[in-house]
């Protein structure tokens, strides 16, 4: 506590700004002072001093967040985690390494590299393992990796009272006791903070492949993704866009000159891993079949490393895609996710509010999954009726998803944005037993109050 106060800390105005407000239309709520810890023993000492002082503390990684999970409505302490930032150790032999929480996934993937290996979670943004752990983020590549909840494999976390314990462990299955893994796992820094993440780890693919299909009509597109996942084809990603998606990622990247614009109208991106050229042509020829079964046509073959990663930087910008449709354009980012039977008719009624709405709201997922993403852009200028629609089409959406036998948040977390949601989808007494869990483990409620259920009066 004595060298927090001596210099590791920051009560600079932009700097409690810039830690109060992470990527979403949710305002900036800053803290009263962030703190800047170098280890788990740091953690753990500012921990027991704002436990001992009955100080809200809320955890940061690098604020790419997207439901208000890093605001502080109870002022507090923000305590940045971006200078634990190494890898501790690595296990090619058994497929597995240990990070520091405020290590970025292209840092680890770039530490690993030497080893043939990789973590392969890719929420698009540049996130921390810590936050991609305590969101339970996951991404492009689930439909075939799986998510952060099978990613990790131990953690190191720092509770309310200072306290460090250890979670999980390297073996690749236990019975041990309660998973306290799974609980810390999509957390949100409620129940502690995350300083090491223990990963699992793939070997990196030996053949790569990209693909795009066009589609007349979006019940067409998702019948194409049923299709491949009904036939147990092993694709890798199977990305979703919609139209008015197109429109913006064309917009958004029309001066790279070595982006070739994509057709208007709905589409998939698919990837594909193999052990060898010749089997991953032969999947791959299943998949594209399945498109073309389905109403797909003008397939195009992306081998090519170059082209491959242009095609996924460009899917990556999406978010920023669809913001710049307006001037200074914001977004409420919905993130419903439904069975895979179910996709085709949210999506098609949930496009279909967006054009009687009048709004703006393109359309795109992780389709092999059934999540998807509506992304509502507004900007300052929009006047409050606009404003208005846009939110009853986000209600709207996760009414039916709810009634689909889905939830409202596949991979963004809760946050402050979708607490009234969680009430609904897992009942008074599933948010009570939540809450209980909380107060057993942070009693004078100081971790991260106010998300995923409201903070006790």
């Amino acid at each position: 506590a004595a060298e927090w106060r001596r210099g590791r800390r920051s009560t600079t105005p932009d700097v409690l700004a810039r830690h109060g407000k992470d990527e979403s239309y949710h305002p900036s709520v800053p803290p009263d002072v962030v703190a800047f810890p170098k280890s788990t023993a740091d953690v753990s000492a500012v921990a027991r001093l704002c436990h001992d002082r009955r100080v809200p503390l809320v955890p940061f990684g690098v604020g790419t967040s997207l439901e208000g999970h890093i605001q502080h409505p109870y002022g507090g302490v923000s305590l940045d985690l971006g200078s634990l930032d190494q890898m501790v150790s690595e296990f090619p032999d058994d497929m597995d390494c240990r990070a520091q929480a405020g290590m970025t996934r292209s840092a680890v993937n770039a530490a690993l590299r030497h080893t043939g290996l990789e973590f392969t979670v890719d929420p698009g943004a540049d996130a921390t393992v810590g936050g991609m752990a305590a969101c339970g983020a996951s991404g492009t590549t689930a439909v075939r990796y799986g998510t952060m909840r099978d990613a990790v494999l131990g953690l190191t976390v720092v509770l309310a009272d200072g306290s460090v314990i250890e979670t999980g462990g390297r073996a690749r299955k236990s019975s041990a006791g309660y998973d306290l893994t799974k609980l810390f796992v999509g957390s949100e820094g409620t129940l502690g903070i995350i300083t090491e993440v223990a990963l699992r780890l793939h070997p990196q693919p030996t053949a790569v492949a990209a693909a795009t299909a066009r589609f007349d009509d979006l019940d067409d597109a998702v019948a194409a993704v049923h299709a491949i996942l009904l036939h147990g084809i092993p694709v890798a990603r199977c990305e979703l866009l919609d139209a008015p998606t197109l429109a913006a990622f064309n917009a958004y990247n029309k001066n790279d000159p070595a982006f070739r614009p994509q057709e208007v109208t709905p589409s998939l991106f698919l990837e594909f891993h193999g052990l060898s050229d010749a089997v991953l042509k032969e999947e791959a020829d299943l998949a594209l079949e399945a498109c073309v079964d389905a109403g797909g046509r003008d397939v195009a073959w992306a081998s090519d490393e170059a082209e491959r990663h242009k095609l996924w930087a460009a899917r990556h910008s999406t978010y920023y895609a669809s913001c710049a449709l307006k001037r200074d354009g914001k977004a409420i980012v919905t993130d419903a996710c439904v069975p895979i039977s179910k996709l085709a008719e949210v999506v098609r009624d949930t496009a279909a509010d967006v054009e009687k709405m009048d709004v703006v709201g393109p359309i795109f997922g992780h389709a092999g999954d059934g999540n998807f993403h509506c992304i509502l852009v507004y900007n300052d200028d929009d006047p409050p009726e606009y404003l208005e629609r846009l939110h009853d089409v986000s209600a709207r959406l996760i009414d039916r998803t709810l009634a689909a036998g889905g939830t409202c948040t596949g991979e963004h977390g809760v946050g402050s944005g979708k607490k009234k949601y969680v009430l609904r989808e897992r009942g008074a007494a599933g948010v009570a037993a939540m809450a209980a869990v909380k107060h057993a483990l942070d009693p004078q409620g100081i971790m991260n109050p106010g998300k995923v259920f409201d903070a006790p009066s």
